[in-house]
């Protein structure tokens, strides 16, 4: 079921009286790249999922995006659907998201799930790159970008053996407006670096990484790991930085494992 949530677009799976799963999608990418997870988890599960603001179905506005407002909206999500303690599970930018809300609405929520993200902000070189990219979006070559990035975020075994799988999902990612696009690159580029909270993340926590990830790899995100107190790392061999959609079998049954353990 889509609702309309804040001006979000907002996709529900599952019955609302069960425990809630909200899922937030990286960049430049939208809430369908959970569909394998929702499809298995909403058995017996309530699964959220959205576009983020200036992504999928959701608004652009004026494009001017920061990773507070970003928050701002899944709170608001969460207060208007009314779930209580649900675990939150954000990818890349979607776990940004989801490490700064840790800084700010921990309490809400009962377990975390980060996959293939990291809690550095990005160093001088990254910002240039994020100024690079919206030169040349502006230029006119935004699809241009999107093969590019896409490409860089999926490992080559997935490309090769599933390219019209593949192929699907950037000419999705193609759908986007340049505006929105543009928008996350700047919220991005902004963000805070959320490493010195990492200690303080006191709920159960799953780590989901690809061993090929060129993004965010394991030697990244094994040290955000030991740095969560109640922290386990799930490692998907020879998947890149989709590992949802690389892998969703192996993801799934990471997360249901988790939730289980957990009693979630």
């Amino acid at each position: 079921m889509k609702k309309i949530i804040n001006g979000l677009s907002v996709f529900l799976s599952g019955s609302n009286e069960s425990k809630s799963v909200v899922f937030v999608h990286g960049f430049p990418f939208d809430q369908r790249m959970w569909q394998k997870q929702v499809e298995e988890l909403s058995k017996e599960y309530f699964c959220v999922t959205y576009d983020i603001r200036g992504l999928g179905e959701s608004p652009v506005g004026d494009g001017q995006f920061t990773m507070e407002m970003f928050v701002d909206d899944l709170e608001k999500l969460i207060d208007a659907l009314k779930i209580t303690q649900p675990v939150l599970c954000g990818l890349s930018m979607g776990g940004y998201i989801s490490l700064r809300a840790m800084e700010r609405l921990q309490n809400r929520f009962s377990g975390l799930i980060l996959c293939d993200t990291k809690p550095e902000a990005d160093d001088n070189q990254g910002r240039l790159k994020r100024a690079a990219a919206v030169k040349q979006i502006n230029s006119g070559d935004f699809e241009n970008f999107i093969e590019a990035f896409v490409l860089n975020c999926f490992g080559e075994k997935f490309v090769n053996e599933n390219n019209a799988e593949y192929r699907m999902v950037v000419e999705r990612s193609k759908k986007n407006n340049p505006v929105g696009v543009k928008g996350c690159l700047l919220a991005m580029a902004g963000r805070t670096d959320t490493t010195t909270s990492l200690p303080k993340i006191k709920l159960p926590t799953l780590i989901i990484c690809g061993s090929e990830d060129k993004l965010t790899p394991p030697n990244v995100m094994k040290p955000m790991a030991e740095q969560i107190p109640n922290s386990e790392i799930f490692l998907v061999e020879s998947a890149g930085h989709m590992t949802p959609i690389e892998y969703p079998q192996e993801v799934t049954f990471a997360i249901k494992e988790f939730l289980a353990k957990n009693n979630l």
